[in-house]
């Protein structure tokens, strides 16, 4: 149907502007509405949540990549810290995409919305949180095309395994990852919200490659609705990054939470209902 393939367009033009803007990856969006789309267009009641899972794997792709290329044009991406997360969420990915077929997935809903909640209670209050004074391993000087610089760090044994965790959680989920790393970034190893957004988003292009190529030998991949969806979500990847570009670090942080308050309560009502 005509209106079908309007909606699947839409879908990617939404789910990749709420994506890059916060560094999530988009699939928050995706898998759910690829699952509506499922009971709404008959072409597509053949979607079950792997295949939408998988699918929306291969789809963050297109968005990651197309923010990762603003951003850069930003000068916000620190590839040097995400190649050292990439390290960890690859491996993390293919163990998560593997997972799929096993997974019960009401109760890793429900497990992953309560942890989603929490993400998003600890970012309200993160504020009114004591800084504790940490020892990294490595320490980051970030200096933007504005001119700002940035200090934080992170140590390589925690950023691997919380990469490994974020790589397997996105690729079982289809999420694209952010919804983990992006937080992570900003509580843990104190990365400024612009260069955490935009970071997260280059990570979670390369994960979500790795991942999407496990989805794809299981045959959890529609091709049809990656046609529709692809230009949408990039370019919502493009306008996402546009519009992040124009708000302060505060507004980021806000629309993070929102964001992540979001997927949680998704999350329950997916696993419960």
């Amino acid at each position: 149907m005509e209106w079908g393939w309007i909606l699947l367009i839409v879908i990617g033009l939404v789910s990749g502007t709420v994506g890059s803007l916060v560094g999530l990856g988009g699939g928050i969006i995706t898998v759910p509405a690829l699952l509506l789309a499922g009971s709404l267009i008959p072409e597509y009641t053949h979607l079950t949540p792997q295949v939408a899972v998988g699918t929306s794997m291969v789809l963050v792709i297109f968005t990651a990549l197309s923010s990762t290329i603003s951003y850069h044009r930003q000068g916000r991406v620190d590839y040097k810290s995400g190649w050292t997360f990439f390290i960890g969420s690859g491996p993390g990915a293919v163990l998560g995409a593997w997972l799929t077929r096993f997974f019960n997935p009401e109760i890793f809903f429900v497990g992953f919305g309560v942890l989603m909640t929490l993400l998003a209670l600890v970012l309200a209050f993160r504020d009114r949180m004591k800084a504790r004074q940490v020892k990294w391993s490595v320490k980051r000087e970030f200096t933007d095309l504005k001119g700002n610089t940035y200090q934080y760090g992170y140590n390589r044994g925690t950023a691997f395994l919380i990469s490994f965790v974020v790589g397997g959680i996105s690729s079982l989920f289809g999420i694209g990852g952010g919804a983990l790393l992006m937080p992570m970034m900003v509580i843990l190893f104190i990365f400024p919200p612009h260069v955490a957004t935009a970071t997260s988003m280059f990570v979670i292009f390369l994960s979500s490659i790795v991942g999407s190529v496990t989805h794809m030998f299981q045959g959890n991949v529609d091709w049809w609705a990656v046609l529709f969806i692809a230009p949408g979500a990039w370019v919502g990847g493009q306008l996402g990054a546009w519009i992040s570009s124009k708000l302060s670090g505060q507004g980021l942080m806000i629309g993070l939470r929102i964001a992540i308050a979001v997927v949680g309560v998704r999350m329950i009502l997916e696993g419960l209902f």
